[in-house]
């Protein structure tokens, strides 16, 4: 990320106000003081927008590599505020996008969503659960993790209770 002036943005902003200003006081649209001011004001634009797109492309990359690296302040002093701040949502949303696909391959996703832990008010023998795998036996006060299809049947009958996570 190349250095820019801190008040880089600012000239710019002034830059194109004087242009749009001298722009809108010529008479004649036509002269050629008014074509070439238009034309000045169109490629300054255009050239900011550019250069822009450029950094935002840098700041990408720059996200990419700190999240696979862990470095993350690389350049950060030559970046604006607004492109600071961009940075560091970026690097936010990948690394939720990373914990939630860890989750997702560590199969805890699905884990926490079919399962729940429970505690035995009683002893139980073996039963079957939906898939007709054999579940138990289960002592009083035992704690188990069972599919939650089963627990809430188990539950409503009084032989166990959820444990809070």
């Amino acid at each position: 990320m190349q250095p820019i002036a801190k008040n880089f943005i600012s000239e710019v902003s002034n830059y194109l106000k004087e242009k749009k200003a001298i722009a809108s006081q010529e008479d004649d649209g036509f002269s050629d003081t008014s074509i070439k001011t238009k034309k000045q004001l169109e490629n300054a634009l255009t050239l900011f927008k550019e250069l822009m797109l450029r950094r935002r492309k840098k700041i990408l990359t720059l996200v990419l590599i700190a999240a696979e690296t862990g470095i993350s302040k690389q350049d950060f002093e030559n970046m604006f505020k607004i492109e600071k701040s961009l940075f560091e949502d970026l690097m936010k949303s990948i690394d939720i996008s990373n914990k939630e696909l860890n989750e997702a391959l560590n199969g805890k996703a699905e884990e926490i969503s079919k399962n729940q832990l429970v505690i035995f008010h009683e002893e139980m023998g073996e039963v079957m659960d939906v898939t007709g795998e054999k579940l138990g036996p289960f002592e009083k006060g035992q704690i188990a993790n069972i599919p939650r299809e089963i627990a809430k049947i188990l539950i409503e009958t009084g032989k166990c209770e959820v444990i809070e996570q």
